[in-house]
């Protein structure tokens, strides 16, 4: 796997590690990344399911009005 190095305002790592419970920095920011990546993912399930429930009512024939 790739890896990528990158600066960090230690403030924000040193509060992660605490908030978290995980006493690497690298760990604790890993942990942010991953919980990030699966907040997203599951945003996407819910609006797409969300989406799929709106078409469908779109594409029900509507009764004529009038």
């Amino acid at each position: 796997m790739a890896k990528v190095s990158i600066s960090l305002d230690a403030e924000l790592v040193v509060e992660v590690m605490v908030l978290a419970g995980i006493g690497s920095p690298q760990d604790a920011v890993e942990a942010v990344v991953r919980d990030y990546i699966a907040r997203g993912h599951r945003t996407e399930t819910r609006t797409e399911l969300k989406d799929r429930n709106l078409r469908e009512v779109d594409a029900k024939p509507q009764e004529p009005q009038g």
